[in-house]
C-alpha cells in the first residue's frame, strides 16, 4: 500500500504521539526532534493527506448519552494519514476511467454534486472500498474517523467545540455561509485542528467497520477494527440534508453496504510507510 503513496513533506520524520494538557486538549508531541506538520499526496488520485498523530482518546458520547455511542471507552491508535478532503467527483471519475470500474449513477450524481470539486455522492460501501484499493489507501476504521474528526479536542460535540452554525458546515436548510441546497464544494468551510475539511456535514462518510450497536462494550483498547461480522456498515459525519445533531463527532449510523444515495460519500486513510 505504501508504494502507491508519495511522501511530499517529511522533514526530520519521527514517530508522533499525543499528550493531554490541563485544558483537556489533546496535543501532538514529537518524540524526536524536527517533526513538522507532514503532508503526503496520493500517487494515483493526487489527494492531499495529513498526518494524524498516534495517541489515545475517549471514544463515545460524553454529553448527550446516545445509547449506541456508549460506554465511553479509551482507544489507542497508531499514527496514520487521512484525506484532507472528501473524495471528489473529479477524483472518482479518474478512478473509473483508469480502472475501468463499472459505475452508472452519473446522472444522479450531477444533480447533487454538479462539479468535479464537489464531494462524490451516490457511492455505496463497495464503490468506496474499490476506489480506496485503487488509490493504494483504505477506508478509515470508525475509531480512526472519530479520533481524526475530533481534531485533538477532548469531549466536545463537534470538530470545533460544543457549538456549530451554518458558518461552520453544510447541513439541513441554508443560512449564512451555507448557501448550498445540496452538497457544497469540498473545502468550503474551515477545517478542524488537524486540517481536515467537512468532517461535519456535506456527505456521510463510509467507514471500514461493520456496524455494531453494542460494540463499544467489548471494543479492544488498541486499534479497534470493529465487529468481525455484520449486515450493515458504519457511516459518520452527517450530511447536507440532516439536522445538526447528526454532525456530532460521536453520531453513528449503519446502512447496508450495497446502498448508495445522494448523501453517501467517503474519504480515505493510509497507513504509515
Amino acid at each position: 500500500m505504501a508504494k502507491d503513496i508519495i511522501l511530499l513533506v517529511l522533514l526530520g520524520f519521527s514517530v508522533v504521539s499525543c499528550s493531554e494538557d490541563k485544558s483537556g486538549e489533546i496535543k501532538p508531541v514529537a518524540i524526536d526532534r524536527g517533526e513538522p506538520e507532514s503532508i503526503i499526496f496520493g500517487k494515483k488520485d493526487n489527494g492531499k493527506m495529513v498526518l494524524i498523530p498516534a495517541g489515545s482518546f475517549e471514544m463515545g458520547d460524553h454529553l448527550d448519552n446516545m445509547e449506541n455511542a456508549l460506554p465511553v471507552h479509551t482507544v489507542e491508535l497508531d499514527a496514520f494519514y487521512m484525506d484532507r478532503y472528501e473524495v471528489t467527483v473529479g477524483q472518482f471519475k479518474k478512478f473509473v476511467r483508469e480502472s475501468k470500474y463499472s459505475y452508472n449513477r452519473w446522472n444522479d450524481v450531477v444533480v447533487f454534486s454538479p462539479t468535479d470539486d464537489h464531494p462524490m455522492s451516490y457511492v455505496n460501501w463497495y464503490d468506496a472500498t474499490a476506489y480506496a484499493k485503487w488509490a493504494g489507501k483504505r477506508l478509515p476504521t470508525e475509531a480512526e474517523w472519530e479520533y481524526a474528526a475530533r481534531g485533538g479536542l477532548r469531549g466536545k460535540r463537534y470538530p470545533w467545540g460544543d457549538d456549530i452554525t451554518h458558518e461552520d458546515a453544510n447541513y439541513a436548510d441554508m443560512d449564512g455561509k451555507d448557501e448550498w441546497q445540496y452538497c457544497a464544494p469540498t473545502g468550503s468551510f474551515d477545517p478542524n485542528r488537524y486540517g481536515l475539511y467537512d468532517v461535519a456535514g456535506n456527505v456521510w462518510e463510509w467507514c471500514a467497520d461493520w456496524y455494531g450497536e453494542g460494540y463499544y462494550i467489548s471494543s479492544p483498547l488498541k486499534n479497534p477494527p470493529g465487529p468481525s461480522t455484520g449486515r450493515i456498515r458504519v457511516l459518520r459525519g452527517g450530511a447536507w440534508y440532516y439536522a445538526v445533531d447528526a454532525l456530532r463527532v460521536t453520531y453513528r449510523i449503519g446502512r447496508y453496504p450495497m446502498v448508495a444515495n445522494f448523501g453517501y460519500g467517503f474519504r480515505c486513510v493510509a497507513d504509515m510507510p
